[in-house]
């Protein structure tokens, strides 16, 4: 191939490389998709209309079906008021965000950390607080979102050696995917309420615990209970009778296994990465969960 030809090669796989890049979470978030994404692309639905996404924490899938210009419009929700006002910022004043952030001043130590976090504590700007939530989100412990029993955040400072912030460019990407999306602040079956037959929801619930010593569902100040669960199997089923296409990772329980048993069920290896002990973060097994065969 002549040289003037493979140079223009380079030069588009390199700005392609650059454009995805720019494709990706704003947020760290326990229990997010990333490392999944190869298994949930592969065992997506081969065509769908509205895309449905509840819990949608970091975002992962949707950004990455955006990028592979899989969906043109969706419907997300989150029941962490913040996630929410921080994504319709993202959406609406993308460039008023990141000038926010480039206001703040504070370092990577953690007397800046907890002056960081009283202040989120105690402000109610949204564009103030999506910015100080990132700054916490970046420099706090693993990635976590918690709140005390007063619904106060309460992660520790997470001790990183570079945790850097978001660049404009990941941002004003995302304002591109969000603008595609309808965000709510509600409950899943809210959410989903109005899917129709090919559609396609995605449900990735606070997991149910492996043990009791495993339970990081406290995303909320009302946490996510064994009742809940069989809410959202039951709203699995109502989708499913309707057509529409639904798919659900969660652990891989023996409660999860029996009242999702006549629906698809594949186990996949992932990694838990919210365990306070590093040699405890071991690969397992998890639960891809699916009304049409997976591959």
């Amino acid at each position: 191939m002549h040289t003037k030809n493979l140079y223009i090669i380079y030069i588009c796989y390199n700005v392609e490389s650059l454009l995805n890049e720019n494709y990706r979470p704003v947020l760290k978030w326990a229990g997010g998709k990333r490392q999944l994404l190869g298994d949930l692309i592969i065992n997506l639905p081969d065509k769908f209309n509205t895309y449905y996404e509840p819990f949608i924490g970091g975002g992962a899938l949707l950004i990455k079906l955006y990028s592979m210009q899989k969906i043109s419009n969706a419907v997300i929700s989150d029941l962490n008021k913040d996630l929410v006002d921080l994504y319709n910022v993202i959406k609406n004043s993308p460039y008023e965000l990141k000038e926010e952030l480039n206001r703040m001043r504070f370092n990577n130590n953690s007397r800046d950390y907890y002056t960081v976090r009283s202040l989120f504590n105690s402000i109610d700007d949204k564009i103030k607080r999506s910015a100080l939530l990132i700054y916490l989100n970046r420099h706090g412990y693993n990635g976590l979102y918690r709140v005390n029993s007063r619904n106060k955040f309460n992660v520790p400072y997470g001790r990183y050696l570079n945790p850097g912030l978001p660049s404009e460019a990941n941002i004003i990407s995302l304002s591109d995917v969000f603008s595609r999306c309808t965000i709510l602040n509600v409950d899943f079956e809210t959410t989903v309420k109005n899917a129709c037959e090919n559609d396609f929801v995605y449900f990735d619930p606070p997991y149910m615990p492996l043990n009791t010593t495993s339970n990081f569902t406290d995303y909320t100040s009302d946490g996510f209970t064994q009742k809940d669960q069989e809410r959202l199997y039951n709203a699995f089923k109502r989708l499913s009778d309707n057509g529409v296409y639904v798919m659900e990772s969660n652990s891989n329980t023996d409660f999860i296994r029996e009242i999702y048993k006549e629906f698809n069920l594949k186990e996949v290896n992932a990694r838990r990465n919210i365990n306070s002990v590093g040699t405890k973060r071991n690969h397992i097994k998890e639960l891809i969960i699916t009304n049409y065969g997976v591959r």
